[in-house]
């Protein structure tokens, strides 16, 4: 219907003349005669009403046929497709469809009768705004607008059906939903939100008071500087040191208050306006770089040393406050950076608890308190175990030295599996050799097996073929191991038939046979899964469900399996320092060569 309206349209609009036209046939003037013959001359609106069913249907076909021939021949001339594409336009902007006027012939009659003596097409008057509107009104509904006065009615409304008269919208739809839109305010600020001007005259203020106290009118010096790195960009104090030379970047020695207003509240991105591990993140990274690297953490970690009370002790021995700061950092990147390419961007600090533990080491004097990354008891453990390993004390271990580890806890085969580096790469840059960080990793994934770094770890240890996926084939290949371990210490071996029927009870894998790091995950007991394959000690350990274990873990649940580790094993450490202690007298004649590492 859309199509036969436009072609009356189109027709009128062409000042060719109207329509006319009986009951059943149609006569076009303003043309060849022969060219536009359709059928049978019509006489008058009922020339037709002599023919039989099946001639009138004919003859409507033929002459439909027709009409459509020539509305392509018409429509194939350049000003015809200018004049369609005019009318598409409004028709699209939902204007009203006005043909043209002053075009009428003397004796033209309305659609629907004629004479035939200078009737057909030009003797009809054109089609009128109100019935061009009317026959595309009938077909296609204009588009509903989105302003306050609401959408007219629909065609198939309750009022349309009730015969009220459809009132077309007076100006564009279209232009007035464009002018009526929500303003959707900016919500992502890739470089941190603009400061407001009450919390930039706040900050302004605050600074404009700390450095009038500070009696220079040339700046802070860095010792001077640490109020505004904690009252104002309110950043753990030990950042006091990066902080002000992040500012002093011309090395001074001095920050003025306008070059740190600048930095701060007017800098890119924002610092002012930024959350706190944003903060973080840009004091620490250097300019040309967009994460972090190990070198990054080692003045903040000489600045923890210098500054926190629980460190005091270290700072007679510079080398083990060396040794201390390099554990924290091989601690942080262990656990912060997922990726493990050695990188640490924004969005792992983010997920990470690394900011809330600087926090945590701001505020608490006993650094042992501190569980995560910065106990120091914890790194007693960490680098005395080393030591103990390390026997030919190179700063370099071998397998001969690993499997010593937990009184030969570990089988042959794991210990190749991880000297072949399949799970990581060794750092030490010598062959069959790891290194203190590659032994922190070692250790960090050995005794807390819950961590998904550590199930990472011991997962590509198991794997053989590398097809993320352990068989029973594989497990097998370990277990053998250490069936014939427990028939050497006269221990009731478990066989592999029924150990595979327990860890397959334990593990639930989503399929038979096959499983992968994401069963793993899913799992609590992911580590007494390792335990069984290549670690004896613990192996045992789960098996007899040691009631002193059991207590640990009920006494507080909030403990890590590390964290139980490193309290026994710190224990274990002073109580034998004080053995020594007390196999050399009084302590009198105390020989300092024969002192253990602390």
């Amino acid at each position: 219907m859309m199509a036969d309206a436009l072609r009356l349209e189109v027709i009128g609009r062409e000042g060719g003349g109207g329509v006319s036209g009986g009951a059943c046939g149609s006569g076009m003037g303003g043309g060849d005669d022969d060219s536009l013959d359709m059928g049978p001359p019509t006489t008058s609106s009922g020339a037709c009403a002599g023919m039989s069913d099946s001639s009138l249907t004919q003859y409507l076909a033929s002459s439909k046929m027709k009409i459509d021939e020539l509305f392509i021949q018409w429509l194939s001339l350049p000003e015809s497709q200018k004049l369609v594409l005019s009318l598409l336009e409004d028709a699209q902007a939902g204007l009203p469809l006005v043909g043209p006027s002053g075009s009428t012939s003397s004796g033209g009659s309305s659609v629907g009768g004629s004479g035939h003596g200078g009737a057909g097409v030009g003797a009809c008057s054109p089609l009128s705004p109100s019935s061009s509107q009317s026959l595309f009104a009938a077909t296609t509904p204009p588009l509903s607008p989105r302003g306050s006065g609401g959408s007219p009615l629909s065609p198939k409304s309750p009022a349309r059906r009730m015969g009220m008269p459809f009132v077309g919208p007076s100006i564009s739809p279209m232009k007035k939903a464009a002018d009526t839109r929500h303003f959707i305010p900016q919500f992502y600020w890739p470089e941190g939100p603009p400061a407001a001007k009450e919390a930039k005259s706040q900050c302004v203020s605050k600074a404009n008071q700390l450095f009038a106290a500070g009696n220079n009118p040339n700046g802070l010096g860095m010792s001077a500087f640490g109020p505004v790195t904690r009252d104002v960009c309110r950043v753990p104090s030990f950042f006091n040191g990066c902080l002000f030379r992040k500012v002093d970047s011309d090395n001074t020695g001095l920050v003025s208050k306008d070059k740190f207003i600048q930095f701060w509240c007017e800098g890119t991105p924002n610092l002012m306006m930024a959350d706190l591990p944003t903060r973080v993140f840009h004091v620490l990274k250097q300019a040309d770089r967009n994460f972090l690297v190990q070198d990054d953490f080692r003045p903040l970690l000489r600045e923890l040393l210098a500054t926190h009370p629980g460190l005091e002790f270290l700072h007679e021995t510079p080398e083990f406050q060396e040794r201390y700061a390099e554990t924290v950092i091989y601690r942080i990147f262990y656990h912060v950076n997922r990726s493990g390419n050695g990188r640490i961007t924004l969005r792992e600090l983010k997920r990470s608890n690394l900011i809330s533990a600087m926090k945590h080491v701001d505020d608490e004097e006993d650094i042992n308190k501190v569980l995560r990354y910065f106990s120091y008891e914890h790194f007693y453990v960490i680098y005395c175990k080393f030591w103990e390993l390390d026997s030919d004390h190179d700063f370099l271990l071998g397998k001969d030295d690993l499997i010593r580890y937990g009184q030969h806890a570990l089988t042959y085969r794991i210990v190749e599996r991880i000297f072949s580096q399949v799970a990581r790469k060794f750092t030490s840059g010598v062959e069959g050799k790891m290194n203190y960080e590659d032994f922190v990793w070692f250790i960090l994934s050995e005794e807390d097996k819950t961590t998904e770094r550590s199930l990472e770890y011991w997962f590509k240890c198991i794997d053989l073929d590398c097809d993320g996926k352990i068989t029973a084939k594989e497990m097998h290949y370990f277990y053998r191991e250490q069936l014939d371990r427990m028939e050497c210490m006269t221990q009731e071996p478990v066989l592999f038939e029924d150990v595979v029927c327990q860890m397959s009870d334990m593990i639930k894998p989503e399929k038979d046979g096959e499983i992968t790091l994401r069963d793993l995950k899913r799992c609590k007991l992911s580590g007494s899964f390792f335990n069984i394959l290549f670690n004896l000690n613990k192996f045992v350990a789960f098996e007899t469900r040691d009631p002193f274990l059991i207590r640990q873990e009920r006494e507080d649940p909030t403990l890590t399996e590390w964290d139980r580790f490193a309290r026994a094993e710190y224990v274990r450490l002073s109580m034998e320092d004080e053995g020594e202690d007390g196999s050399n007298g009084n302590g009198e004649d105390w020989d300092e060569n024969l002192e253990a590492p602390f």
